[in-house]
């Protein structure tokens, strides 16, 4: 049996520490309520998935580096309460880096460590239900890096199932993208907001009061849409759901 983590890396994500901190905060009170100590290496910057989409692949590198030897000096497992980056530090890191040796072994190294917050809460502590209560009728969205990019399907819906009081909804083509996909809203914005208004139409004929997902850019996407639309539904993180309820 493997022993249970005692202490956790967070690498916070650009998004969470610049403008959504209340999600870190988040995920830091549920792992200490598991009895997990959170460290955050001070260090840290972005894990350079823009620039890597955009094409600017030694731009991406000088950042990976970084992130990289920050990580390196860590202990435990390295908690990323974001699909897209942590498909980019698991996944990417390693065809960034793909023909040179040393930097490719240390990006293995890390990546071995590395698990998004619900991964980590199912698969890593063995746990769904956290003794969370929250009455609300969920619609859950799975982000393509979580999904297609990690192969994360059934963890975060776990999680959602177990918190007592709450209604997990389906809706229409719900595996289907949001239409962010960082640099494909700047680029293609008018099929971008497209895909959105079709995602949020499902998500609206659900009937859901709250709309949940691991990943803060379709998060941040879809919010923008809600508000235009004159929504009720309201989003949040994972993190910010059992949060609530443990509270």
């Amino acid at each position: 049996m493997v022993e249970r983590p005692k202490k956790v890396q967070l690498f916070h994500t650009c998004l969470i520490n610049e403008v959504y901190p209340e999600v870190g905060m988040s995920v830091v009170r549920v792992l200490e309520r598991l009895g997990i100590d959170v460290e955050v290496p001070l260090e840290q910057t972005c894990c350079g998935q823009p620039a890597y989409n955009a094409g600017f692949q030694a731009d991406a590198r000088t950042v990976a580096r970084h992130t990289i030897s920050v990580l390196q000096r860590t202990e435990g497992p390295i908690v990323i309460p974001s699909g897209s980056c942590a498909d980019m530090v698991v996944h990417q890191y390693e065809v960034l880096f793909y023909g040179d040796e040393e930097w490719l072994a240390k990006a293995h190294g890390v990546a071995q460590r590395c698990h998004e917050f619900s991964q980590f809460l199912v698969d890593v502590l063995g746990m769904t239900g956290i003794g969370a209560h929250v009455e609300a009728k969920i619609a859950y969205h799975p982000s393509c890096h979580l999904l297609r990019g990690l192969g994360v399907r059934d963890q975060p819906k776990a999680l959602l199932r177990a918190v007592e009081g709450v209604e997990l909804v389906e809706f229409r083509e719900q595996e289907e993208c949001c239409g962010f996909g960082g640099m494909f809203s700047v680029k293609n914005p008018e099929i971008s907001g497209s895909m959105m208004d079709r995602k949020l139409a499902a998500v609206e004929g659900s009937a859901a009061d709250r709309l949940v997902s691991c990943d803060l850019g379709c998060l941040m996407h879809l919010a923008g849409g809600l508000n235009r639309r004159r929504s009720s539904v309201k989003t949040q993180h994972l993190a910010q759901v059992l949060d609530e309820g443990l509270r």
